[in-house]
C-alpha cells in the first residue's frame, strides 16, 4: 500500500514528493471529484493525504469517503500555512478517545 496526496498548493506537494509521496494539486470541486475517482479506483493507494484547507472547503465529499469506504484511509494534514486546529487538539483527541482527562506535564 502506498500514500497519495491531494493538495491545494504546490509547496505541500513538493515537500511530500521529496519524502517519496506522489500527488496532485487541485482547486475546484470538479477537479477534486475527478482525482478522488481515480484514487478510489487505484487499489494500491492505502492512505490518502489531503490538506486541511482543501478538506474544509469540501467536507461533504471527504466525509462520504471516510464514512463509506474502508480504504483508503483519509488523513487531513496541515500545509505550509499551519493547522486550523486549536493548539491542544492532540490532548483533546486523546482525552476523548480514552474517556479520561489526561493532564499535560507541568500544568
Amino acid at each position: 500500500m502506498r500514500m497519495y496526496l491531494i493538495s491545494d498548493n504546490v509547496d505541500t506537494l513538493t515537500g511530500m514528493r521529496l519524502a517519496g509521496v506522489e500527488g496532485v494539486v487541485v482547486h475546484e470541486r470538479d477537479e477534486l471529484g475527478r482525482e478522488l475517482a481515480r484514487v478510489l479506483a487505484d487499489k494500491t493507494i492505502g492512505i490518502l493525504l489531503i490538506t486541511e484547507l482543501l478538506s474544509s472547503h469540501f467536507p461533504d465529499i471527504i466525509e462520504d469517503i471516510k464514512l463509506n469506504r474502508r480504504l483508503p484511509i483519509v488523513v487531513a494534514i496541515p500545509d505550509r500555512h499551519g493547522t486550523g486546529r486549536n493548539p491542544g487538539f492532540i490532548m483533546d483527541y486523546v482525552n476523548e478517545a480514552i474517556g479520561v482527562r489526561v493532564q499535560e506535564e507541568g500544568k
